[in-house]
């Protein structure tokens, strides 16, 4: 296959400064979009109470299924999304999907009955997953290494605000509209996101990469992603962090609400707890070129299973207080950062020719293996938060193993500096 030089990011994705964003708009603008499922998620969480009110729901538990259900759905089809996006590009396929999120809200919003609110949200859900798969796809199409891990740190950066500002805005919409009203602001999201994307989004699918969707091609493709031992370990490894966070995300309501007994304050708990995750990833982004991809995230994974399990050692003691919930809970979510993108740039490593595919396929396991773990830790809730504190930590232990396990003799290491510049993709005719 035909090696390309290397070019600077505005190179590949402005050709011409008057049509095409810069890096910086690029990297708010992907953000924009993978923020759809945090968005579509945690401004739930206040709201959940008025749901099962409104929709004949008693059973708390049973609430958690607006955020399960809509995971599900946005793991069942990323199988779909990469390998469209392989064949007729990324910028289609994403417009396609972004449009039916859209349209899949508003249904959520005129449910009439919880069957329905659940079955609109696993499609909204379903459609939402486009992003998740076309986001990796497209900083693959243009980076590498710890340039594809920097870049990816920005874009969580921007993304991670949204869990600071999600539960408050759904407060807010609370305090003078009904919970339906939340749906029609997401789909008004999506809107926004299709009109802007469309307009200044170039194609960075490289046109020497479109493949067919004969059967045996996908087949082949999806076969190298889990052949492929760093590919196959790694995304493990995220499956079972993604599964903390899904539990945690599923579970937090019922905490603050139940276990702390202080529901008026949920906004300001879930904000506290997420935003150091968005300065973690922009420190991420400025020492991960230094430091080496391995080694940061590899520590970043060392530190989640460390802190998750002194985490579950207090509440085990009886001193897991709210305070010592949002500061442990915080410096988890920050090794949570430093671990994601890291380690999904390490999953993504040699997947260059085949980078929708991977995706889809790798994020078909995590997203899907993660909402199974998240919905069994959260079903575990019985009033107090031990439950959720020690299968986090079991799922962080597990992190750990798959990534030893994985590259034994890799642990720690710095990636060659050479790796650190943008991978040209010329933008592809659709």
């Amino acid at each position: 296959m035909r090696q390309h030089g290397r070019m600077p990011f505005s190179s590949i994705a402005a050709p011409t400064s008057a049509t095409r964003p810069g890096q910086r708009e690029t990297v708010v603008m992907l953000a924009g979009l993978m923020a759809f499922n945090a968005l579509a998620i945690d401004i739930m969480i206040p709201a959940l109470p008025a749901m099962g009110a409104d929709l004949g729901v008693s059973d708390e538990n049973q609430r958690q299924l607006v955020v399960i259900a809509y995971m599900l759905g946005f793991g069942s089809t990323q199988l779909i999304w990469g390998p469209l996006a392989d064949r007729f590009g990324r910028k289609p396929v994403l417009a396609t999907g972004v449009a039916l999120y859209a349209a899949f809200a508003l249904l959520c919003g005129l449910a009439g009955s919880f069957a329905l609110l659940i079955a609109a949200r696993a499609l909204q859900g379903a459609f939402a997953a486009v992003t998740r798969v076309l986001i990796v796809a497209m900083v693959r199409d243009l980076f590498q290494g710890e340039a594809m891990a920097r870049i990816m740190s920005l874009v969580f950066m921007v993304f991670m605000v949204v869990p600071v500002l999600a539960p408050t805005i759904g407060q807010a919409i609370l305090l003078v509209a009904p919970w339906r009203v939340i749906f029609v602001v997401l789909a008004a999201y999506g809107i926004i996101m299709l009109v802007w994307s469309w307009m200044r989004l170039p194609e960075t699918l490289n046109p020497e990469y479109r493949r067919t969707l004969a059967p045996r091609d996908m087949a082949a493709a999806t076969w190298a992603t889990l052949a492929d031992r760093q590919s196959l370990g790694y995304t493990l490894a995220l499956t079972a962090t993604f599964g903390t966070l899904t539990a945690y995300i599923a579970s937090i309501q019922q905490i603050v609400f139940d276990a702390f007994g202080a529901g008026e304050l949920i906004g300001l708990v879930f904000a506290m707890i997420a935003a150091p995750m968005a300065l973690a990833s922009w420190t991420n982004s400025r020492i991960v070129g230094r430091f080496g991809l391995r080694r940061v995230g590899h520590i970043g994974v060392a530190g989640f299973g460390l802190v998750t399990f002194a985490h579950a050692l207090l509440g085990g003691a009886g001193l897991v207080t709210l305070p010592v919930f949002i500061v442990m809970q915080g410096l988890a979510m920050i090794c949570f950062a430093f671990t994601s993108a890291n380690v999904s740039t390490l999953a993504m490593e040699h997947m260059a020719p085949i980078a929708g595919t991977a995706s889809s396929v790798q994020g078909v396991i995590g997203t899907i293996g993660g909402a199974v773990i998240g919905f069994a830790i959260g079903q575990a809730f019985d009033g107090t938060v031990q439950p959720f504190l020690w299968g986090v930590a079991v799922c962080a232990g597990a992190a750990i193993l798959l990534v030893a396990v994985t590259e034994p003799k890799r642990l720690f290491a710095s990636l060659p500096r050479v790796d650190s510049e943008p991978v040209p993709a010329p933008p592809a005719e659709l």
